[in-house]
């Protein structure tokens, strides 16, 4: 981002953060993981929630209410138990979109050998990290890697060709964003009156955006990303923007800019353009139709 952009963007972003920078402030599945307080509770259940962060949000809240009823008041406490033939009936019933109550039950199984080699899914995840390397990326490609590399025939009895659990551990070497990894990330890595700040290995710094809708939407009317097509290479762009106004922590503005989207503000692609957007001034919106002046 050039050095006049990044001047532009940098008191606006900070309005915007200090707004939303508030518990009400919050529509999304992180307050259901900040009921609970042992940090390995928090880590599975954040994992769970963030896992099945798709499709509409009431239908988002209802299944991971759903899965947590099963899963009891200490959700690690029943990973760590989970077998397979005695439990498996709790978990079938359940159902997200595509996902079944079998990868339910083989995402219990991977959570399961997390915590059983390695004491917690941060320290699973820590065990595939350079931490030399500029972001987390590498990480997760090992991350998910490894994860898929557990045995969860148990859940499924004769293996589909991609089982169902694969959508729980994306790999941005495929091109995948990534964007339930990274909001998961976002909520056990920072620390604010939103995110959790569960994990203390891993720094800020290197977190990458989780790319939703929205943040696609603001990307491209803010002009902090060339790319057109949403993945990880789209996702890494707007993080490197965004670094440029704070290097040490430049997910922080991920969850003012997702709610700016939600709250219909954008203008981009509307004829509204930027009127009702607190960021007008500094955005481009552009018009259905009209050609993209992206840089």
């Amino acid at each position: 981002m050039p050095s006049p952009r990044r001047s532009e963007l940098r008191a606006p972003f900070e309005r915007l953060y200090r707004t939303f920078d508030r518990l009400h402030s919050a529509g999304d599945p992180v307050h259901i993981v900040r009921r609970y307080t042992a940090p390995d509770d928090r880590e599975v259940v954040g994992f769970c929630a963030a896992g099945l962060a798709f499709g509409r949000v009431a239908s988002v809240l209802n299944s991971i209410e759903a899965l947590l009823a099963v899963m009891g008041p200490r959700p690690a406490a029943f990973v760590r138990s989970f077998h397979p033939l005695k439990d498996r009936g709790r978990l079938a019933p359940l159902v997200h979109r595509w996902i079944r109550g079998q990868d339910l039950i083989a995402l219990v199984l991977v959570l399961q050998r997390m915590l059983r080699e390695s004491g917690s899914i941060e320290r699973f995840f820590l065990a595939g990290d350079d931490a030399e390397a500029p972001d987390i990326g590498p990480a997760l490609d090992a991350f998910s890697t490894r994860a898929l590399a557990t045995d969860v025939r148990p859940a499924y009895g004769r293996m589909p060709r991609r089982p169902g659990v694969c959508s729980f551990f994306p790999r941005p070497s495929a091109g995948s964003a990534c964007k339930r990894l990274n909001l998961f990330l976002r909520w056990m890595v920072r620390k604010d009156v939103v995110d959790l700040g569960v994990w203390t290995g891993l720094s800020s710094s290197r977190l990458i955006v989780p790319l939703d809708t929205h943040v696609i939407r603001l990307g491209q009317c803010l002009r902090l990303t060339r790319y057109r097509s949403p993945g990880w290479k789209m996702a890494a762009e707007i993080t490197a923007s965004l670094r440029a106004l704070d290097p040490v922590d430049p997910v922080r503005y991920d969850f003012s800019l997702c709610h700016v989207g939600m709250m219909n503000a954008c203008g981009f692609n509307r004829a509204q353009k930027d009127s009702q957007c607190p960021l007008r001034g500094v955005c481009h919106p552009k018009v259905k139709g009209q050609p993209s002046k992206l840089r």
